[in-house]
């Protein structure tokens, strides 16, 4: 394939690296890359050991000794060049992405633009990580903030997005003066290997110290859970299931290390009957259906008025017969595979149940038959569900291409009770043009979401806001804003600039 010898792509590639340096492929246990879009295994590539896994930090703790000491816009002007190689690598890296994960090629490219996008960002926020200066109860003193970086940050991402997340912690993490140690999903390594084999340009042209970004490729019972245990590593930020957050927050907690937790979510868009459905319709189809219903803001619960309901229910069904399943990589097609047969199995199971539990299928629910179309048997039909919000398996998060329709009666605050009644609470979205359910929506009595979206979908959400949510999501914020502070330790600093020793609370010591 042109992308993968583009990229310098082989059958075989070792899976540990130190930034510029590739640690011995020998007697190595393989991960076999597997594509859901025609079922082959297009690569292997070599798992760390825990030998290297500590040469990685090692590594990593002495070029953090260094880099904390650049000044963070010689930080940024080395993520400026990291953008600029990315834009140069856009095209095959986005078609790396299709082939490996399922997603949609312009999904792939677009997810290669956040990361350049993320890019830019830092590059600002390198000469904007402010502190503050407040006031002091004492004479002739000064009281301040300031921010230092924590040391190696490690990073363990999904397959839906195996560089974007990456990115939006990474390229933070550096120019506040950090340095990162990545271990990717086993599902999508080649884009891992890829991503940092781009990286290590930038690295060797100007003369980098090895460990500034590191990539360890192992699976979670090895390298995942030495990360959690390691001492060496005050931050761990992990983006995956709910459970293994669970777990990565009782290790690292135990440990008394940071984390930030990007888990499920169980989105929904509210339709009002003030809703444009101009607008509403290709947003609710597009965040249904957009990465194969395999994101965390994917939208999942579709939570419609009454006096509009079946006229939705019949655009939905209408749209959805329009949509184009098929290879990935060919841009008329809509929807391309779930990313394994696990995936399958997952969505098999949650139709069963939606019919159990007392749900109808209104349009889909289906795999695709395996064949010339569909090599892979990863295939499925995007599916549309009648149900009731408290169904058990509405309740969950089935990482599939399945949209559940619900109606309300009465005014906003049952639709946003709706919204809000589910373990997770990433995003949110309402479509409205009246002007108090907008505010109530966004209100302390409104969604409890982290993200809530004005008549735009629940998902794509721009690098410049803090990504993340409440609940069972974890808590976490990654990306824009000032997502930079996750990343820091922060110093409350007192200088006394008199000739006195004044205490605070105004306490006397006389010596």
């Amino acid at each position: 394939m042109d992308f993968l010898k583009t990229l310098g792509i082989g059958s075989s590639i070792p899976g540990c690296s130190s930034g510029r340096i590739w640690l011995s492929r020998k007697k190595r246990k393989k991960i076999q890359a597997y594509s859901p879009v025609d079922g082959e295994i297009f690569a292997k590539v070599s798992r760390a050991t825990a030998k290297d896994y500590d040469k990685i930090v090692k590594t990593a703790q002495k070029a953090f000794e260094e880099w904390r000491t650049t000044p963070a816009p010689a930080r940024g002007e080395i993520i400026r060049q990291i953008g600029l190689q990315l834009r140069d690598f856009k095209q095959p890296l986005g078609k790396l992405i299709s082939y490996e994960t399922g997603k949609p090629l312009q999904e792939g490219l677009g997810e290669v633009q956040e990361l350049i996008d993320i890019c830019d960002f830092c590059v600002g926020q390198s000469r904007m990580l402010y502190g503050m200066t407040t006031v002091s109860e004492r004479p002739n003193h000064r009281l301040f903030e300031q921010y230092h970086p924590l040391g190696p940050i490690a990073i363990i991402t999904a397959f839906n997005f195996p560089m974007a997340v990456w990115g939006w912690n990474a390229m933070v993490a550096a120019v506040c003066g950090n340095v990162c140690i990545w271990k990717p999903s086993s599902k999508a390594v080649v884009s891992a290997v890829a991503l940092q084999m781009v990286i290590s340009r930038v690295l060797g042209k100007n003369h980098l110290p090895e460990g500034l970004f590191s990539l360890v490729i192992g699976n979670g019972k090895s390298i995942g859970e030495t990360i959690l245990e390691d001492q060496r590593i005050p931050l761990v930020s992990f983006t995956g299931s709910i459970p293994a957050g669970r777990h990565v927050s009782e290790k690292v907690a135990s440990r008394l290390g940071k984390t930030i937790l990007e888990l499920g979510g169980n989105n929904a868009i509210i339709l009002t009957e003030h809703a444009d459905l101009k607008l509403a319709l290709p947003a609710i189809v597009f965040g249904a259906i957009g990465t194969s219903g395999q994101r965390c803001t994917t939208t999942r619960r579709l939570i419609i008025h009454e006096s509009i309901y079946q006229d939705i229910k019949k655009r939905l069904v209408t749209a959805y017969k329009s949509l184009k399943t098929g290879d990935p990589l060919i841009e008329k097609n809509h929807m391309g595979p779930l990313i394994d047969k696990g995936a399958v199995k997952n969505f098999q199971k949650a139709v069963r149940l939606i019919k159990k539990q007392g749900g109808s299928i209104l349009f889909g629910g289906n795999c695709l038959p395996k064949g010339k179309k569909f090599p892979s048997g990863c295939y499925v039909e995007p599916t549309l569900a009648e149900v009731r919000n408290d169904m058990d398996i509405v309740q969950e998060e089935t990482f599939a291409p399945i949209l559940y329709l619900m109606k309300y009666k009465g005014d906003i605050h049952e639709a946003i009770a709706m919204n809000n009644d589910v373990a997770m609470g990433l995003s949110s979205s309402i479509f409205s043009t009246h002007h108090g359910q907008i505010e109530t929506f966004l209100s302390a009595v409104g969604s409890d979401c982290g993200i809530a979206n004005v008549n735009i979908g629940t998902s794509g959400a721009e690098i410049g806001g803090a990504f993340g949510g409440e609940k069972d999501t974890g808590g976490g914020r990654e990306s824009g804003s000032d997502a930079w502070k996750n990343y820091m330790r922060r110093q409350t600093v007192t200088v006394n600039y008199g000739s006195d020793l004044p205490l605070a609370q105004g306490i006397q010591f006389d010596l």
